[in-house]
């Protein structure tokens, strides 16, 4: 069967193609989750395509609609047409005064029949009616409301018409009247979080003969109309590509890890604050350009005017990466970015600028964005596997609580990664020193040592491995032979 494209970017991607021709659809949500939003899109989208397009209006007034369509960059051509029901200066018109000692059933008479002279009227392709709280509240019992509703449905199927409905759902929310009769249902929600803006989200309740997306789908409301961030499935996305091992311009570090990293695989990089983890991130987005390649950041925690200073201090030049096109930065907003689209962004990035490597500094600000921490052990599962079935280097950095002693991570998503790196402090001849270390690695063997490493201004220097101490994750370690192995002991 042939599709209506929604116009609403994303949500023909969830419902497999678009809206079914000739079918009654029902789009529902509380008042402000952009209902007559998608209503006006899917309409537009029917005018580019040569469509005769309907709006019937039983709320809002026809200078709302087109005051919320010019806020948004849109006007009404040709053959989008607005029927109002109920035009607001006809209350002052006497004979109209009487109709309100008719019988609801005469009032419900005469707006079926109002509905059904402007379709003859204009011959749309397309119809929206907006809302079906009125014509509830005609109907006055669920009997009779479902009768009119059946109606509708058999008028507008026998015209071919697609039929977009449109319900508020001010009135008893436990009504399914309108779900068991329409093709498919689409609920919009929105949810307040304690801090930051509204977050809106949207599912498909049903859709007859149609394997849609399912589940939950983040979506915001700007200026243009719509845009839904479709669940990410990484089984949905699977590219052919080499495996290999690749390394940094460090020796000593490919030798700890195993001689580098392998393409379609994931490290995770834990630590307290101001360890390095950042650092190591920037070291290995250098040797990805240095390859030729493309790399993407998304930087949670620091203002990208001070990442890029602190990176030329290192021989780092960031912005001149930017430039050239070898790198993409983005400063993302835990308060203001929905989860559903910071996976779209990194999509973006792989897909369309082709990265290679993939950062993100760090989850500590993810989960923020995200502060149910299943949902968020779902999510990154999810974007984990999808980018490694593209054949991506990711790298994501944890801050554990604490600077020495134990340490706790404000989520534990370790069994995620295929290597952990693990970074420490501890103190040793009266200097607080910090140490590298190798836990976990899927792909092949690594060093199990701990070794010592400075910050400098060539970024990180390794160590030997510390041999003559024990304790050194524990932040306190115990001299067991001599201290030779540490850097800076030597004249």
């Amino acid at each position: 069967m042939d599709n209506c494209a929604t116009g609403v970017t994303g949500l023909d991607d969830i419902l497999a193609g678009g809206l079914s021709r000739g079918r009654l659809f029902l789009l529902e949500g509380s008042p402000g989750t952009g209902k007559t939003t998608i209503a006006t899109q899917f309409l537009l989208a029917g005018v580019a395509a040569g469509e005769r397009a309907l709006y019937i209006t039983l709320s809002e007034t026809e200078e709302e609609l087109r005051d919320g369509a010019a806020s948004h960059g849109w006007s009404f051509a040709d053959g989008f047409n607005i029927y109002e029901l109920v035009p607001p200066e006809s209350l002052l018109d006497a004979d109209q005064q009487q109709s309100l000692l008719y019988s609801s059933d005469l009032e419900l008479g005469e707006t079926t029949k109002r509905i059904f002279e402007s379709f003859e009227r204009i011959g749309p392709v397309r119809v929206v009616l907006d809302s079906l709280s009125e014509i509830r509240l005609l109907a006055q019992s669920s009997l009779r409301y479902r009768r009119q509703i059946l109606a509708l449905k058999h008028y507008f199927a026998k015209a071919d018409a697609t039929v977009l409905m449109l319900d508020d759902l001010t009135a008893d929310v436990g009504d399914k009247t309108v779900h068991s009769v329409a093709h498919a249902v689409i609920r919009l929600e929105e949810l307040s979080p304690n801090y930051g803006a509204e977050r809106r989200r949207l599912r498909v309740l049903k859709y007859r003969g149609r394997k849609y997306l399912g589940g939950y789908h983040d979506f915001v409301i700007g200026t243009g109309g719509i845009r839904v961030f479709p669940r990410l499935v990484a089984a949905e996305h699977k590219t052919a590509f080499t495996r290999e091992t690749v390394g940094v311009d460090d020796p000593a570090f490919n030798a700890l890890v195993g001689g580098g990293f392998e393409r379609g695989a994931s490290t995770l990089i834990l630590g307290p604050a101001g360890t390095g983890k950042s650092l190591l991130t920037l070291g290995f987005v250098k040797a990805a350009v240095a390859r030729g390649e493309r790399a993407a950041m998304f930087i949670f925690d620091e203002e990208l005017g001070l990442l890029f200073e602190r990176a030329k201090g290192l021989d780092i030049d960031l912005q001149a990466m930017v430039a050239a096109g070898n790198l993409v930065i983005e400063q993302i907003d835990a308060a203001e970015l929905t989860p559903g689209e910071f996976s779209e962004r990194v999509r973006a990035c792989v897909e369309t600028h082709a990265a290679r490597t993939v950062i993100v500094d760090s989850l500590n600000g993810y989960q923020a964005a995200m502060p149910e921490e299943q949902a968020l052990i779902l999510h990154m599962h999810e974007l984990l596997q999808y980018l490694n079935r593209q054949g991506v280097m990711t790298f994501l950095t944890v801050a554990q609580h604490g600077l020495v002693g134990d340490m706790k991570s404000p989520v534990d998503v370790t069994y995620l990664a295929d290597t952990v790196i693990l970074l420490r402090y501890f103190e040793a001849r009266g200097r607080v020193r910090r140490a590298i270390s190798v836990v976990k690695k899927r792909t092949g063997p690594h060093e199990d040592t701990i070794r010592e490493f400075m910050i400098g201004d060539n970024g990180i220097t390794l160590g030997e491995p510390l041999t003559g101490f024990q304790g050194v994750l524990r932040g306190v370690p115990t001299l067991l032979g001599d201290d030779e192995g540490l850097l800076g002991t030597k004249a």
